[in-house]
């Protein structure tokens, strides 16, 4: 029996380390075009300072969810922590742009570690009843941290620097270590004595690899050929999957649970549409706009600001009403602010950008806590850490497509090249190309949330 005192601990644990995640990526968000200055580097390989992070953390995450319900989540996840503080003083101290990049690239490994480990010890912890409350409290820890990133960054950039931000996060990681060693107790690894299953990691890590890698090289021939081999290996590593005894990720999951499968397609769809937001409007607002990077991150709270606000509630409201209701109503919203964003121009108004990133904001919250309480409702307490690694799996590739989609509209509408006064035009018509296919992909995302069935009768 989980006393009170080990609830709340994992709580706080578990909630610290979800605002420290994202509150690195969107510090960072802020700080790219003064990194790209620094570095004298083009838009795409300011891209990658994004994407290596996305990619790395994509690639390892369910072999970290698998690890972690087999040797542990409490130790998976501490061990991720200390790898992560380590990793944001070295990026620090970065000489030069790839060597950034390729730090980065470890900084999502060390995440990997973290983000499906922290709400599978919370889903261990809590029972039934309590999941959603809880799991809004931790998608609102999230937010929190998408809302203090920008405003943070961007007076760290501009007043100290760039490197002030890795520092900053480094000091995140040291104050959650101690959390984790005095106040976590116990230990939780149900799948405890199961083989691991090696070739399977090989396989899925190769083939993400490879479709980011093709994406990156688009629109040459070649790029479609390196996505076509890479989806050829996820093919080679669902039939594996289906054949190995002890699978990395149990594919009847995805076969026999419309719940699970549904659920996780909703979430893969939503952050491909509306992860590089962010990206674009930084990008947006500190060139087209002309504002500094404290002004510019002031902006972009907005939209986290009102997730953070609304995200608990829209747990409670899925431990009481079925998830895909109050999901699907949430990405109807984010495609009404998708499609509003097209539409904007050098000569639209700060509060327009605004107001819309609230519209943003409230849908985001309507549909994160109950498609999390969902996916984490739909399986066994043996399969929460890889179903905790799935879903922000799901939510990795789907940052990593979405920087994909506007990494290839770049390059076919601009190519690589600085981003400088006469190139405005072209990164304007970029970004509204990607609204359009943003908010299509949304409403694709509205059909699946609500394909995933009833949560209560199914799980």
């Amino acid at each position: 029996m989980i006393n009170l005192d080990d609830k709340k601990a994992a709580l706080l644990v578990s909630t610290a380390a979800s605002f420290m995640t994202p509150f690195m990526a969107s510090t960072v968000n802020i700080a790219l075009p003064s990194i790209g200055r620094t570095f004298v580097m083009d838009a795409i390989a300011l891209s990658w300072v994004a994407t290596a992070y996305l990619l790395a953390a994509a690639m390892f995450l369910v072999p970290f969810g698998r690890l972690a319900d087999i040797y542990g989540r409490k130790r998976i996840f501490i061990y991720g922590v200390i790898a992560y503080t380590v990793v944001s003083l070295l990026s620090a101290a970065a000489p030069s742009g790839t060597f950034l990049i390729l730090v980065r690239g470890l900084q999502g490994v060390a995440g990997a570690m973290i983000f499906g480990t922290g709400v599978a010890i919370l889903t261990s912890v809590y029972p039934v009843s309590e999941r959603g409350r809880v799991l809004g409290i931790n998608v609102a820890a999230v937010y929190v941290g998408l809302s203090v990133g920008p405003f943070a960054g961007g007076f760290l950039t501009q007043h100290l620097g760039w490197r002030s931000v890795f520092v900053a996060n480094a000091l995140l990681g040291g104050f959650i270590i101690p959390l984790v060693l005095w106040r976590l107790r116990g230990e939780w690894a149900e799948a405890r004595g199961e083989r691991f299953d090696i070739p399977g990691s090989i396989l899925y890590s190769i083939s993400l690899i490879v479709i980011m890698y093709g994406f990156s090289t688009l629109p040459a021939i070649q790029g479609m050929w390196t996505i076509l081999l890479g989806v050829s290996a996820l093919v080679a590593f669902v039939l594996w999957e289906l054949r190995v005894k002890n699978p990395l990720l149990d594919i009847s999951l995805f076969r026999h649970n419309t719940v699970f499968a549904f659920s996780n397609m909703a979430a893969l769809i939503n952050y491909s549409a509306t992860s590089a937001v962010t990206f674009l409007l930084s990008i947006y607002l500190q060139y087209i706009k002309g504002l500094n990077p404290q002004t510019a991150g002031f902006i972009l709270i907005s939209q986290p600001v009102v997730m953070a606000l609304f995200s608990p509630l829209a747990g409670r409201l899925s431990d009481r009403i079925e998830p895909r209701v109050v999901a699907s109503l949430g990405m109807t919203f984010i495609v009404i602010g998708l499609a509003l964003f097209a539409f904007f121009g050098g000569e639209t108004s700060l509060l327009m950008v605004t107001i819309n990133l609230v519209l943003l904001g409230f849908g985001f919250a309507l549909f994160s806590s109950p498609n999390t309480n969902a996916v984490m409702s739909a399986v066994e307490k043996r399969w929460y850490g890889v179903a905790a690694a799935t879903l922000a799996t799901m939510r990795l590739t789907g940052q990593m497509l979405s920087m994909g989609i506007v990494m290839l509209i770049i390059a076919v509408t601009m190519g690589r090249v600085a981003i400088t006064p006469e190139y405005y035009p072209e990164f304007l018509k970029g970004m509204k190309a990607s609204f359009i296919i943003f908010s299509a992909l949304c409403v694709v995302g509205i059909f699946a949330s609500l394909a995933r069935g009833k949560v209560r009768q199914d799980a």
